[in-house]
């Protein structure tokens, strides 16, 4: 389309959708190009906005179906497993009839179920194994979607992704059992939202998912998801083992406990953050259930639509789900940065310490010393004696 406005066919199909976010971008959705990954993931392709996905999985599917509905431009699947009795009985792409498949992978089947959701969303499959693709090949796509793969090709696509000089957006998705989790990696990402009667143009630097992973666990704010910490033993412990995704079951208990130990005593983290009931639930939980999948499955489709049409706060950068509690969590794992309060010039000086409502701050600097939060009751206590630190500072100049 690239700027073209709708034909009156497809704004007779999109009609609802143009409603809630607006014939603009509509424009941009259509001109998306995904593409998903194994286990049914996905990767976007930008002419006819392209979605490129690998390997399919119920979650997969459903995300799948809802950006096809939406009217993406194109969607290209990634996905060589031939279709197995346990596919069929989960995948409601697949068609219960084996003349169907007989002699087709898992992508080529549910390539033509989506075709049917929506004849105007260009959906095409993509062989062999997504590791070995070159970057330029990624640069094909405005979104990548990779389901169910190991730490490794999780860190190996995103690094590909993140070499282009074009912004492609990058997502992992992972259901075990009860939990979901989603990973966002948007880039430096530029957007707009409504504010009262104005609208706010906003940018956010989104970081890779290796470097959020590898942020130490004492850094992080405290009441952070123990989801997480979790989905992270789990994840390098088949990592270790050299297991898939979901290749675990109970009897991997006390491996898994005891990398729990020390990942927590090299992070300074108490084990209480990672109960055992939890770990045993991610153990067990190869397979999927269709209500957390829906519910993980419709967020992520939600997080492509606002990537595309640049309207909304995208996600930063977790979002987790546990069926049990009924609870999804947006976590920002991310480099804490510290934060500067408040900017106190001395001249002639290299060293000055003063006392602020009870808390004393040593100053080391050349001419221009900074003063960092410590902590919430710190921040309050700056605030409400700044004159009395510039005192401390007119009277030592």
């Amino acid at each position: 389309m690239n700027g073209e406005e709708l034909t009156e066919q497809e704004t007779a199909l999109y009609d609802r959708q143009i409603r809630v976010w607006g014939a603009d971008a509509q424009r941009r959705v259509l001109e998306f190009g995904s593409l998903e990954v194994p286990k049914f993931d996905t990767i976007t392709n930008k002419l006819n906005s392209g979605f490129f996905q690998s390997r399919t999985r119920v979650t997969c599917e459903k995300f799948c179906k809802n950006i096809v509905l939406a009217g993406v431009g194109s969607v290209t699947l990634v996905d060589d497993r031939e279709v197995t009795d346990e596919a069929l009985s989960a995948n409601f792409l697949i068609l219960p009839d084996e003349n169907l498949y007989h002699g087709k992978t898992l992508a080529e089947v549910c390539c033509d179920s989506l075709k049917e959701f929506n004849p105007m969303v260009h959906v095409s499959v993509e062989k062999g194994d997504i590791s070995t693709f070159g970057v330029e090949f990624f640069g094909k796509f405005d979104a990548v979607v990779i389901s169910c793969c190991s730490l490794a090709k999780k860190k190996l696509i995103n690094q590909k992704c993140r070499k282009l000089s074009k912004r492609v957006a990058f997502y992992t998705v992972d259901c075990r059992g009860s939990c979901g989790e989603i990973f966002v990696d948007l880039k430096d990402y530029k957007y707009s939202k409504k504010k009262l009667e104005e609208t706010v143009e906003c940018q956010l630097e989104f970081p890779s998912f290796e470097d959020t992973i590898s942020v130490p666990w004492k850094a992080l704010p405290k009441r952070v998801s123990k989801l997480y910490f979790a989905m992270r033993v789990i994840e390098q412990f088949e990592d270790a083992e050299g297991r898939n995704p979901g290749e675990t079951s109970i009897a991997d208990l006390p491996g898994v406990l005891k990398l729990r130990k020390e990942l927590c005593e090299t992070n300074s983290v108490n084990e209480s953050q990672i109960p055992d009931a939890l770990l045993e639930r991610l153990l067990i939980g190869a397979s999927e259930y269709p209500p957390v999948c829906a519910i993980i499955g419709g967020i992520l489709g939600q997080e492509v639509i606002k990537a595309i049409s640049g309207k909304g706060d995208p996600l930063k950068n977790f979002f987790f789900f546990d069926a049990m509690d009924g609870k999804g969590l947006i976590e920002d794992i991310s480099e804490p940065k510290p934060t500067l309060e408040t900017t106190v010039l001395l001249m002639n000086h290299d060293l000055w310490k003063f006392n602020a409502g009870g808390f004393t701050i040593l100053l080391i600097f050349t001419h221009v010393a900074r003063v960092w939060t410590l902590g919430s009751m710190m921040k309050m206590n700056l605030k409400s004696h700044c004159r009395r630190c510039s005192d401390v500072v007119a009277g030592h100049s």
